[in-house]
Parts: structure tokens; C-alpha cells; sequence
């Protein structure tokens, strides 16, 4: 297999190929410089959510499986709100089809554990039944995995259990090390190394909001819902129309799981964090989790002896905060993420935004991977102004249209104030990339950044080819709910995984780390000396 991202021995002087395209002052130095070849050596790392569910497709009431080792301590396997939502991460890899074959290979390991069981290959959940058929994950008896629960018990009586149960994929990218010298020294900034990489991710962050949008519409895959997810909110059901007897959607829609019926959260709605800096982002976050709210008051904390949440607070942990994309830096253990990232800077960003793309076994294909990797870079490398007071809402209202009605003709959205067609507006985004897929495509034959952007644009100019105009086109042509198609799908990927077993060797390496992953949550459990009261207090007066 031709290694992609291997560097030519042979360094040519870089030729822009593609016509009229105006290459960012950033990128025009790195070509200058002859830098421009490190833009490959980015990190990718990829999270993903899957619901487990039974044969009949009803969501698991069973513990998360014994042979998949401790969801509290295993790098790579683990749960996220429910018990019966599995996350599968693979670590970072600088060769995307090295990231996207670990997580194939989790597929491979986990799917024999599942005996009866399969993956819900849909971002929306089905085969639910109100909140109170989505268990909350266990994490065990320590004070870590204690908090864990409470905190998933909390988001329960804030927001509700069924949103909680949405899947989705989060892409991880950090910046190329070997760049950052020659990004600060193009700069001149005044500011250290480890400043001016915050400062710079923060800059991505702001532009990837301004522009987002698009990764819902050309990869949204949820514009259908069934029915059972309103039943611990029948009031939403109003806004839809009605597919068949057990099916809701928008005619229009791409991805319903980033819209306000999904992640978005009315609580959460008069926050305003700061994305303008570091030190701004890290105060208004600390802010949220240290100001109580009136409404979770009344939830109290500690009732009758039982925590029900983990404080009163607008948020409980930095987690809580719903955002498109996150500044990350890996906490030690027990250490809060905000001081994690005041204390040594962002190190990478969470880009939460992809829906699961159920016409792939894993959720997430190369070329979508690709795509994205080139769409970071290029908010990375384009000058990215300071936020503006009314930019927050005007981000937030774009992406909701988007998601709810991202396929509609002559959809207009806010540009700097002004009304542009989503399908103009994208063309530019698009044609802003050319430069930067070229680069990243140098020294391979079949071009696959270029080959991803042209991909993309044949959905801009036909949205019928988009995943969420294909799966209401499949549901239409086969006479099938959501539910029944999201079913159908999650056994053809589970005979496609079972078929295809992992190697001996690998294997092995999977379950000696699920043992080690349980012998760690025994010594976890063993070790601890606080009670769970004072292991709270303590972890929320870290400053």
C-alpha cells in the first residue's frame, strides 16, 4: 500500500495548478519557506458513538460487556451518557486511513462481544421508550467513577435522558508541531510559542463557527426521527411533519441531531462564552460552572442521601457546555479541563459536528475524513477576525437553518450581515480549499484531498446527492420507517464485522488491554481514601 503522506525525497518548488485562487498570506509564507510539506503531519483522531440495541431493535438494558474491559480506565473503548452507548476512540494518527483502520479494527473486536446485540448505525436513537428506558452508565464504585454517574444523573433532570442518547462522531485534529515555529515567526507576534498556539487555535475555532454549517449539510444523516423519541417531550412532535405513522422529519432537513430538538439546549442558550482568547474562553466557561441557576435549585443536589447532580450550577463540569468544536488539552488524572488548558494551552480541537454516515460501517469514510482535515486547515490558515457581540447568534441561527432546512432551494443564510445563497456561499468556502487539498495531495498519484473536495462540491450543486436526501430517497423507495431502515442497516453492518474477524495477534492485543483496562479500575477503587463528599469538594476548589 503507497504510504500517502510520506514526504518526497525529491522537493520541488510548490506550483498553485488551480486557477485564480487566492492563497491565504499564512499559506503563501509556508510555500515561500518551503514549509508548506509539514501541513500533512497533522494529527487525526476520531470518537465515535453507537447505541447498542437488541436484534428487534430496542435499545440495550444489559451492562456494558465484561470482555470489552472497564469503560472508567480503557484508552479506546469506553461509554459515553448511557450505559448502552458505546465510544470507541482510536488514537491520533498522522495517516488518516491509519486512524480510520484502528477503528475498523475496534469494530472487528468489539462486535463478537455483542452476542445478540448489534449498533445502531443511525445518529438518532430508536427502540426507546421514553427516558427512563435509557440506563446511565456505570463507572464502578470509585469516587472518579461515582462522579461520572452523578454528573450523566444530573444532565437527566436538566435536559432529559432521550437527548442524551444521540450518537455522533467527534474529529480530533492537532496542528503539525513542526509548523508552529514557522506560523509564529511569519506572525511576529509578541507572545510566547505556547500563547501564540492558543491564540491561533482560538482563531480556527472562530472561523469553523462562522462556517460549520457546511459540515451539516454535506454530511448531516439525520433528517428523520421516529416517533418514540418525543415521548418524554410530545410538545416537539408539533413542528414535524409526519413520513409514515411512526416517522417525523423535515422535508429539508440534514442533520436534526445538531438542531434544538437535539443537542442544542434552550438552558444553555444565554451563555456567552469568550472564543476571542484563552484566558477569556476559560473564565466565561469557569463562570457557567460556578454560577448557580434557579431551576437546578429546586432539582437540589444531595437529596434523601443521594446526589442527583454533582452541583446546582448553569453547568456541573466544562463538559456539560454544548459546543460545535472544543480547545482540548489532555487533563491529568483528576485535573479540571479548563485549568488543564490555562495551565499548558490547547494541545488539539474537538470538532463534534458529524452525524454518523450510516452508508459506512464505521460511520466515517476517507473521504469525508479528508475533507475535514482540509476544511480545519484552511480555517486554521485564513485570517480569523475577533468575535463580534452578535456573532454567537447569528453563528447559532445559521447552523439551526442549516440543520432543519439545509436542502431547501434558495436557502439564504448571514453572511457579515448580509444575506448570501447557502450554495454561494459554500462555492466560496470550497474554492478557498483548492490551494491547500493541492498541498496536502502533493507526491500522491490519486489525489485524494482534491479528489474529496470534488466530491463535496457535486453536493453543493446537487443537494439529492447529499446522505440526508439519500437516506429519506431509501426510506421512500423501500416503504420504510426510519426505525425499519435504521434497524436494516445496523444488522447488514453487523454480518459485514463478524465476516471479517480480527487477526490473531491483534486480537490478542485487544484483550490483554481489556484486562489490564479492569485490573485499573481495581486499583482505582482500592486506592481511594476520601469520602465522595470530600472528593468533590476538592476537585472543585482546584485553582
Amino acid at each position: 500500500m503507497r504510504r500517502l503522506l510520506k514526504t518526497p525525497k525529491a522537493r520541488k518548488p510548490f506550483r498553485m495548478n488551480t486557477i485564480n485562487c487566492t492563497i491565504p498570506d499564512r499559506l503563501k509564507y509556508l510555500i515561500d519557506q518551503n514549509q508548506h510539506q509539514l501541513l500533512k503531519q497533522g494529527l487525526k483522531g476520531i470518537e465515535k458513538e453507537s447505541l447498542r440495541i437488541s436484534e428487534r431493535g430496542i435499545i440495550s438494558q444489559s451492562p456494558h460487556p465484561t470482555g470489552l474491559g472497564s469503560a472508567l480506565t480503557h484508552p479506546y473503548i469506553t461509554t459515553d451518557y448511557s450505559e448502552a452507548l458505546l465510544e470507541f476512540i482510536t488514537p491520533p494518527f498522522a495517516d488518516i486511513k491509519q486512524t480510520l483502520n484502528y477503528m475498523h479494527q475496534l469494530h472487528q473486536f468489539v462486535y463478537p462481544q455483542l452476542g445478540d446485540e448489534m449498533m445502531l448505525a443511525t445518529s438518532m436513537p430508536c427502540g426507546i421508550d421514553g427516558d427512563l428506558s435509557i440506563p446511565i452508565a456505570e463507572y464502578g464504585s470509585s469516587n472518579i467513577g461515582k462522579m461520572k454517574h452523578v454528573y450523566r444523573k444530573g444532565l437527566w433532570h436538566r435536559y432529559g435522558r432521550t437527548m442524551q442518547a444521540i450518537a455522533g462522531i467527534h474529529f480530533n485534529y492537532s496542528v503539525p508541531e513542526a509548523l508552529w515555529p514557522a506560523l509564529h515567526s511569519f506572525s511576529r507576534s509578541d507572545a510566547s510559542l505556547e500563547n501564540y498556539i492558543s491564540e491561533t487555535y482560538f482563531g480556527l475555532i472562530r472561523n469553523f463557527q462562522r462556517q460549520g454549517w457546511l459540515i451539516l449539510y454535506l454530511f448531516g444523516a439525520s433528517p428523520a426521527i421516529c416517533k418514540t423519541f418525543f415521548k418524554s417531550r410530545p410538545q416537539l412532535m408539533e413542528q414535524f411533519a409526519e413520513f409514515d405513522a411512526h416517522t417525523l422529519y423535515h422535508p429539508y432537513a440534514t442533520s436534526l441531531r445538531m438542531s434544538d430538538i437535539g443537542y442544542k439546549s434552550k438552558n444553555q442558550a444565554g451563555l456567552k462564552i469568550d472564543y476571542n482568547s484563552l484566558d477569556g474562553y476559560v473564565a466565561s466557561l469557569s463562570a457557567a460552572i460556578n454560577t448557580p441557576y434557579p431551576d437546578y435549585e429546586t432539582i437540589g443536589v444531595k437529596v434523601d442521601g443521594e446526589y442527583q447532580q454533582l452541583n446546582a450550577n448553569i453547568l456541573q463540569i466544562e463538559n456539560e457546555f454544548y459546543s460545535t468544536m472544543r480547545p482540548k488539552q489532555i487533563a491529568k488524572s483528576g485535573e479540571k479541563p479548563t485549568l488543564a488548558l490555562k495551565r499548558r494551552g490547547v494541545m488539539y480541537v474537538e470538532m463534534r459536528s458529524l452525524d454518523l454516515n450510516l452508508f459506512n460501517p464505521i460511520g466515517i469514510d476517507e473521504s469525508t475524513a479528508r475533507f475535514v482535515e482540509a476544511f480545519l486547515l484552511s480555517c486554521l490558515l485564513h485570517d480569523s477576525p475577533a468575535q463580534a457581540s452578535d456573532e454567537l447568534q447569528i453563528n447559532n441561527s445559521n447552523q439551526l437553518l442549516v440543520a432543519n432546512q439545509g436542502r431547501r432551494p434558495g436557502l439564504q443564510l448571514n453572511r457579515n450581515g448580509q444575506s448570501i445563497s447557502l450554495h454561494d456561499w459554500a462555492h466560496d468556502i470550497l474554492h478557498a480549499m483548492q490551494p491547500i487539498c493541492a498541498l496536502l495531495d502533493q507526491g500522491s498519484l490519486d489525489k485524494p484531498y482534491q479528489l474529496a473536495l470534488q466530491q463535496q462540491l457535486a453536493m453543493i450543486d446537487n443537494p439529492a446527492l447529499t446522505p440526508s436526501a439519500r437516506i429519506l430517497a431509501c426510506m421512500h423507495e423501500n416503504n420504510q420507517e426510519f426505525g425499519c431502515f435504521a434497524s436494516n442497516t445496523s444488522a447488514l453492518n453487523k454480518h459485514y464485522f463478524n465476516a471479517e474477524p480480527l487477526d490473531p495477534q491483534t486480537q490478542k492485543q485487544f484483550e490483554d488491554m481489556a484486562a489490564a483496562s479492569l485490573q485499573k479500575q481495581a486499583q482505582i477503587e482500592a486506592s481511594d481514601t476520601l469520602s465522595f463528599d470530600d472528593f468533590l469538594t476538592q476537585y472543585f476548589a482546584q485553582s
